[in-house]
């Protein structure tokens, strides 16, 4: 009776929970931009005010400071920690989400400003961070009012953990998380995190594995200054060609990695995992989709998840210091720096692959018989995570959909990254439940990132659903 008046006043109260995204949306929190590190801070006191609103106790962490590629020390955006009940015969669901997001510019392609939450005729809620992750941030804030306002204590314990460096590296997170988990965190039973999405676009899932990632940064400097190619073309190493010369020889057009030994430490498929993929709800018309074209390198359903999944991928992401406006510019640059990471997959370790790139590229830098500088370091790095889809959490979340959306859950890995679930399993001992909101074609961290208005009122179901769903289960 509770789950039905709960999710009554969801479908009554959608326009309420669309302004509050818009509000949130409006917030440019790009951790990522200098220029944008107040808006991040904005964002963060955005959600302790929507929080003590709603009777949560709120409490925060300073992770210190950052240094931003030796450019300058930034302030770290506070890890926001809030609870709502604390009743000792009630299990403790501890819930993840950053209100941190990624660059956007109306420049870079965006059909509307990215920073104002536009509904179209399709009923999608376009903006950035609607998606990842301020959607299901919210969801779980409006999954609060609706108890709250309906005079309905929660089934649980709900704690909060939300921090705002998500899009960069989560800096300063994990020592907090390891800190407080004898403390803030010590009576968690379980951990759940709603930022990834749905396989396709038409059928819900829960994710149970994760890549991790390790991104570098590859830089060639040669001369003082920029100079002119007229004057000095030809009578020069160039740091560009230099750093060309090298990124090329990373990766073929068909994604195999040229790093000798990379796929040494990835594990073998096994038939139990083979059978798996007959029966998830996905075809190449999800890819095209997603994707706006028909690029792939791979033509069945299973080997494109297999290689989404659980084999690495590099890609190469730009290069700094380089000119790339509109127009011609005859400049050769004294510095550049290009960047890639690499997707790693059990049982790869982090600093093995670290090892493994320095080596190979410092062989290569040294066989161009080049007069200019090299170096190559590791960024940040994150490990993979692999759980399983029968434990309790997993069970209560299926329940749950089948709730909701009337359908048995696909039992999914996804290929992006979320490092800080690791760190709680690792630090909490206790098993994380990745429960997305989003569907697959939600376009985060690309132009026109949406949520679709459905996802979004029936995520938030699901969420509070959920949490009615683990408070009967045995963790």
């Amino acid at each position: 009776m509770a789950t039905q008046q709960f999710m009554d006043y969801v479908e009554e109260h959608q326009r309420d929970f669309i302004e509050r995204l818009r509000k949130a949306v409006a917030i440019p929190s790009v951790s990522a931009d200098p220029n944008h590190r107040p808006d991040v801070f904005r964002m963060g006191e955005f959600l302790i005010n929507e929080l003590k609103e709603l009777g949560a106790s709120v409490e925060t962490r300073n992770p210190g400071t950052q240094d931003f590629h030796g450019q300058m020390t930034l302030d770290l955006p506070p890890v926001v920690l809030a609870t709502v009940g604390n009743d000792p015969a009630k299990k403790t669901i501890l819930v993840y989400g950053h209100y941190d997001v990624q660059p956007a510019l109306l420049e870079d392609g965006w059909a509307t400003d990215p920073f104002k939450l536009v509904e179209d005729d399709k009923d999608r809620l376009v903006g950035r961070g609607s998606s990842d992750d301020k959607g299901p941030v919210l969801g779980w804030i409006n999954v609060v009012e609706a108890h709250k306002k309906l005079g309905l204590e929660l089934p649980v314990n709900l704690k909060f953990c939300l921090e705002g460096m998500e899009e960069s590296g989560s800096e300063g997170l994990e020592p907090i998380i390891e800190d407080e988990a004898d403390k803030y965190f010590k009576d968690v039973d379980a951990v759940c995190i709603s930022d990834n999405y749905w396989l396709g676009t038409t059928k819900p899932c829960l994710t149970y594995g994760l890549r991790g990632v390790s991104y570098f940064h590859l830089t060639v400097k040669g001369p003082a200054a920029d100079l002119h190619s007229g004057v000095f073309g030809g009578t020069i190493h160039e740091p560009m060609t230099d750093l060309f010369a090298l990124m090329s020889k990373l990766v073929q057009p068909d994604g195999k990695i040229l790093v000798p030994g990379i796929y040494d430490q990835v594990r073998p498929v096994t038939e139990e995992e083979e059978a798996t993929y007959k029966t998830l709800d996905f075809a190449m018309s999800d890819l095209h989709g997603a994707v706006g074209n028909e690029t792939n390198i791979h033509d069945d359903v299973k080997s494109v998840l297999q290689h989404r999944w659980r084999f690495p991928s590099l890609s190469l992401h730009g290069v700094e210091g380089a000119f790339y406006n509109a127009g011609d510019k005859t400049v050769v640059p004294a510095k550049v720096v290009g960047k890639f990471s690499i997707r790693t997959v059990p049982d790869m370790e982090p600093k093995k692959i670290t090892e493994l790139v320095v080596k190979y590229v410092t062989d290569e830098f040294n066989k161009l018989g080049s007069k200019n500088e090299m170096k190559i370091v590791c960024s940040h790095d994150g490990n993979h995570w692999l759980s399983s889809p029968n434990h309790p959490n997993y069970v209560a979340a299926s329940k749950a959909v089948e709730t909701v959306y009337k359908v048995k859950p696909d039992m999914t890995r996804e290929g992006g990254s979320i490092p800080v679930t690791l760190c709680f399993q690792d630090a909490l001992k206790k098993n994380v439940l990745l429960l997305p909101m989003g569907r697959g074609d939600d376009g985060a961290h690309s132009i026109n990132e949406k949520l679709d208005r459905s996802n979004y009122i029936e995520g938030t179901k699901l969420l509070g659903v959920y949490l009615h769903e683990v408070a009967n289960v045995d963790l």
